[in-house]
Formats: C-alpha cells, structure tokens, sequence
C-alpha cells in the first residue's frame, strides 16, 4: 500500500489513513441514511463547507499564494510544516509551495464518507485521483481530506492517499458500494490534534537525523523531549525537530516487541549530524546498538554532546 500525504511537507511523516461508511458526530456513530432529513441537510451543507475549504487549500498551494495558505491551513500544521523546514535549515517561502506532484482536484471523485468527530472531520472519496503526472491515466485509489475546527470554522489539516494496485478486491468492492472493509472504530477521526512541542522562528544550527532498524519491534524515540518519533518494524531515518545542540543533548527510546517477533532481532537506533560543507559526511553522534541474540533495554535515557570541535567540523567555521 502506498501513501502519499500532502500538506507541504516532506513526505511527511506517516498519517494514519482514515476511511469510513458511517458519520460519527460527537463521537456517535450514526449510519448516513438513518440520520433523519434536518441533518441529513446539514451534512450535506458541512460537505459542501469542508470541500471548499480544500479547494481554497489547493488553489493557494498551486498559485504559491502564502497568505491565502495560512489563512486555510490549520495552525498546528502550519507550525509543524514550518518546524520542519527550520529543523532542515531551508528557505520557508520556496520549500513551502515544493510538492511532489499537485494536490488533487476532487470535483471529478466519488464522495464514500463523511465524518466528524470533536474537532476533526474526513472526507473520503474514491475514483481516479489524478496528481497530475503527464501521460499518465489515474486508476481509482481512496484519498481521505482532514479538517480542524478553529474557531467558528474549518481549516484543512492533511490528506492521505491510498494506492489500491495491491489490493485490487478493495478496488473492486469499493467501486460496487461495499465499504465493508472500513467500518473499524480506529477509523475515525482523531477528534482532537496534537500541539507541536515548540515553534521555530528561524533555522537551527545544527541539522540532525534521527535512524532506527528495528525488524520485530516498535521504538519509540524522542530527542530533547521535543523531537519525537515512532517506528515499527522498519529501517528508517527522520529529521530532529529543533535540531541538535551546543553541548549536552538527550535521547529517550522505548522498545517493545510486535507480534511474530523472534526477540532475537538486531537493533539500532542512532542520531546523525549533517554537515553543511559540501562533500562533508554525516557525523554519527549516537547509537544505541544491540546484536542479534542480544538482550534489549526495553527503554532508556542517553546523551550525545556536541563540543566545539564537532561544531567546527560540522559548521566549517
């Protein structure tokens, strides 16, 4: 399964996709055509709201309109996207507006679902989502906008997409109105958002990164107590929100095992420093590393410290 998430920022980081048959209000789940005709009207009119906040979304993104952008977008987005681009030492203006592919028009998909819970909301369609790409004919995936409540109105939030080319009897059954498949209440939506741990109001000195190979297990990982990370079963690397510092820097992890793991996988989780001289290689800064067979922490609270010397060679100056 493939996602693609667009709300400027990276890839970004992984959101759970969330697409559901039945309209929660309130945290009660109600099913759409139960709901009697007063507020049968009025999800038709929140579906409406909420899909032309996403096209005013879009057109800002695609126009590279930034004031139109911040005046749609919800604010703790807009504080992470901007996080993230500070932690990378990047221009805002220029890497704000530079998706991989445009954001998607859809006016031309199928509405599946609407929902609504605290002050979340999904919307969630199905057809051909087309990104774009020249000669190239979209097939029907899923794609699921999120919304925030802010005030008296709606914000857009993020989106998710689901490519279907590996599950072609969800394709299938989605297209013949059966959405079976996504009647789990860890579907819904989140009803609350969570606040980044801090905003950035310019570059940080040092770029950092965080890896972790962890086949078997989930490690959850924070750096500074600001920066903060999950990983499952994978091998991956993410940038350090807020970057690394002069001096002394902490580093907290949390190891479980997953279902079907030996316990006798290999694990390593590290943090990098990125030079930005050219030609530099990363420096490793820190690892906590575990061999096969090996006996793992299940949680610990370690340091790294960056000296002036390592600044140096990191900074060139």
């Amino acid at each position: 399964m493939t996602i693609l998430i667009l709300h400027s920022e990276r890839k970004l980081s992984i959101v759970s996709v969330m697409i559901r048959p039945l309209f929660t209000i309130l945290g009660v789940t109600l099913i759409l055509g139960a709901l009697p005709a007063p507020a049968q009207r009025a999800e038709a009119k929140l579906v409406k709201h909420l899909d032309a906040v996403y096209q005013h979304w879009r057109a800002a993104m695609l126009t590279k309109n930034h004031a139109k952008w911040k005046s749609i977008t919800a604010t703790h987005r807009q504080i992470s996207i901007t996080n993230r681009i500070h932690s990378e030492r990047r221009p805002v203006a220029s890497t704000l507006f530079s998706l991989p592919a445009a954001p998607p028009d859809t006016r031309k998909l199928k509405l599946l679902d609407a929902k609504v819970k605290g002050v979340t909301a999904n919307l969630s369609f199905f057809g051909p989502v087309d990104f774009g790409v020249k000669g190239v004919k979209p097939p029907d995936n899923l794609l699921t906008l999120s919304f925030v409540r802010e005030g008296a109105g709606w914000r857009y939030d993020t989106a998710d997409y689901v490519n279907l080319a590996v599950l072609p009897e969800v394709r299938q059954q989605l297209a013949a109105g059966q959405l079976g498949h996504f009647k789990r209440p860890e579907f819904t939506p989140k009803g609350s958002v969570v606040q980044p741990m801090i905003t950035l109001r310019g570059p940080v000195k040092y770029i950092a990164k965080t890896y972790v190979y962890c086949p078997g297990r989930e490690v959850k990982m924070s750096v500074n107590k600001v920066s903060r990370h999950l990983y499952q079963n994978t091998k991956e690397s993410e940038i350090v929100i807020g970057g690394a510092r002069d001096g002394r820097n902490e580093v907290q992890f949390a190891i479980t095992s997953l279902p079907g793991s030996t316990g006798t996988e290999p694990l390593a989780i590290r943090v990098y420093l990125l030079s930005q001289i050219q030609g530099t290689k990363p420096i490793k800064i820190f690892q906590h590393q575990v061999a096969e067979k090996a006996k793992v922490k299940p949680f610990g609270t370690e340091h790294f410290v960056i000296t002036p010397a390592i600044g140096k060679q990191i900074l060139g100056r």
